[in-house]
């Protein structure tokens, strides 16, 4: 876990001259909706007014921030163009060169930074799955080889596939790895400690998802652009290019199978959502990076959120009304409910005090584990210890959180007896995502709440860093 300075100052929200009470309504909305929320922080004027964790999740933990990394990808860009290296009109043939298949479409030699910033390539649909099917090995190749349906720069298509050759366009002239690069010229200079990126098998990060931070690193990038790139009075990204990346470039359809949330309807930057107010940028479940220069208002959230059309939209309702309506009176009472959120333990018993030995059926949908992946659970005080398979040994509280790193991240555990069958939620902590064990008899089943995007297996998801090519769809 981390143990970083503060990056932001903190302040009551009186003082700042938002309502307590506003803060309280949204998570009032949050609870009466059951909108799972992991963490949240609402800055303005530059000061902390509100942060809260739900337990497990902690002030100190990193989150996987999904498509959020786009974002920071955009912000890589930024400095390679200032730096002179690359450019907007800049080709992929010609950045690339090695990578460009032999039957490459003539749309396919036009395709340029612009065009994958503003995800305008052409393609009729996130061609991430077809690329990699076509190269296994290389998918800039094979996002060069999937057909195009759309001349470029006049349809907007949600395409992984665009942040993950920007990624590499930016590490070709830089000679640096996107994360080094971040590292060096935002992270440091910000006081930002230990970001993790996840990576694919050959060890590159994938720019479009992947990189985990905690909620107040968040919270400090939000603040980076809210102020035109400028932190501790120093220029790190270059005003014009954040200028640039939140402005709308293209007219964004709703995307398919979701809900048309007003939100993402209102135009697309280079790798940033624009909003009804403001812009953000967001990742699968819930991550949001919410920015509002009009108010001087920064939101950070993180979660397990189905994609429903209500945020940011809660935000717009409950928060822009109460800016200006300070009650000072409220803040100690939102300050002790912001400490005791928490997610439920598993509800139950500790008895009876017995052990179990089961096998884990997978033929349910989500299934974490392998068909007849070993499960043994053994009564300690507090909690169990439990055993799946060879490689996972962890630790359950009974009421609390036990946490154990059997391959090298976190994973935090819960559990119960009821009546005769053994129930545990098993937090892969630096994630969005859970798995729910349950022991009945002789038979075990281990379900994703979601299952993550770069696949089932929960051996996977628990080494670090987590190195696979993604099954995104």
């Amino acid at each position: 876990m981390s143990s970083q300075r503060p990056l932001l100052p903190r302040s009551t929200p009186t003082a700042s001259g938002v309502s307590s009470r506003a803060i309280a309504m949204l998570l009032d909305r949050l609870d009466e909706q059951s909108i799972e929320c992991h963490s949240l922080m609402i800055v303005h004027r530059g000061h902390i007014v509100a942060e809260g964790w739900w337990a497990p999740y902690s002030a100190d933990r990193r989150h996987l921030l999904y498509s959020l990394t786009k974002s920071f990808t955009s912000v890589a860009v930024g400095l390679a163009i200032a730096d002179g290296l690359l450019s907007l009109d800049d080709l992929v043939v010609d950045v690339l060169p090695d990578h460009v298949p032999a039957d490459i479409s003539e749309q396919g030699r036009r395709i340029t930074v612009h065009h994958l910033l503003s995800m305008t390539a052409g393609h009729g649909d996130d061609s991430l799955v077809e690329a990699w099917e076509l190269e296994p090995d290389d998918l800039t190749k094979g996002f060069l080889r999937v057909e195009f349906s759309e001349p470029e720069g006049t349809r907007h298509t949600y395409d992984n596939s665009t942040t993950y050759i920007l990624a590499r366009m930016v590490e070709r002239v830089t000679g640096r790895g996107l994360p080094e690069l971040l590292d060096e010229r935002l992270f440091a200079p910000m006081g930002i400690e230990g970001a993790e990126w996840d990576r694919v098998a050959s060890g590159a990060a994938f720019g479009f998802h992947g990189l985990h931070l905690t909620t107040e690193a968040i919270a400090a990038f939000g603040e980076l652009l809210l102020h035109g790139g400028v932190w501790a009075g120093r220029q790190l990204v270059p005003r014009e290019w954040l200028e640039l990346a939140t402005r709308p470039h293209i007219e964004t359809p709703p995307l398919p199978n979701w809900p048309q949330n007003p939100d993402f309807l209102c135009g697309y930057g280079y790798q940033f959502w624009i909003s009804r107010h403001g812009f953000h940028g967001h990742g699968t479940l819930g991550q949001y990076c919410v920015v509002v220069p009009s108010h001087d208002l920064v939101i950070a959230l993180t979660g397990a959120v189905d994609p429903t059309d209500v945020l940011p939209g809660l935000f717009w309702e409950t928060l822009l009304p109460g800016l200006d309506a300070a009650t000072p009176e409220d803040d100690e009472r939102l300050a002790d409910r912001l400490r005791q959120l928490s997610l439920t333990p598993v509800p139950g018993s500790a008895a009876p005090l017995r052990s179990a030995a089961a096998t884990i059926d997978a033929t349910p949908e989500n299934s974490a584990l392998p068909h007849g992946t070993p499960v043994t659970l053994d009564p300690i005080p507090g909690g169990w210890h439990l055993q799946l398979g060879s490689s996972l040994t962890l630790e359950v509280g009974h009421t609390d959180w036990r946490e154990s790193s059997p391959l090298g991240r976190p994973l935090i555990a819960t559990g119960a007896w009821q009546d005769e069958v053994f129930v545990a939620d098993l937090y892969v902590i630096t994630t969005p995502h859970r798995v729910r064990l349950v022991i009945d008899a002789e038979k075990a089943v281990a379900t994703w709440s979601t299952v993550p995007l770069t696949g089932p297996d929960l051996v996977l998801h628990l080494r670090s860093p987590l190195m696979t090519r993604p099954d995104v769809a």
